[in-house]
């Protein structure tokens, strides 16, 4: 069941730079830490060849997005994102007006 309204997602898209530099074992310890963050309720991730990811994170609150945000292991990733992982990042946060979802029987 759905989470009650008003839910937040972030949507943060990326292009990769080439090699892995420690990218692999940073992006486990996120998925690991984010989970049992406080406000954070489930995310889809997806990546191409070209190394063109899309993940999106669901929230409760702007202020667990926030706090998220500031958590130091996280501010260590985005620091080494934009040093040596991404050669693009593009990060949109938006209120979830409606969420619907369909799975065939």
């Amino acid at each position: 069941m759905p989470p009650e309204s008003p839910t937040y997602v972030v949507i943060f898209i990326s292009q990769r730079t080439p090699g892995d530099n420690g990218y692999g074992a940073m992006a486990q310890r996120m998925v690991e830490g984010v989970a049992k963050f406080n406000g954070y309720l489930d995310s889809d991730s997806v990546r191409d060849e070209t190394g063109l990811g899309i993940t999106v994170s669901y929230w409760r609150s702007l202020d667990d997005i926030a706090n998220w945000k500031a958590d130091a292991e996280h501010q260590t990733a985005q620091r080494l994102g934009k040093e040596e992982w991404y050669q693009r990042i593009h990060l949109t946060v938006a209120k979830v007006e409606k969420d619907a979802h369909w799975t065939k029987p």
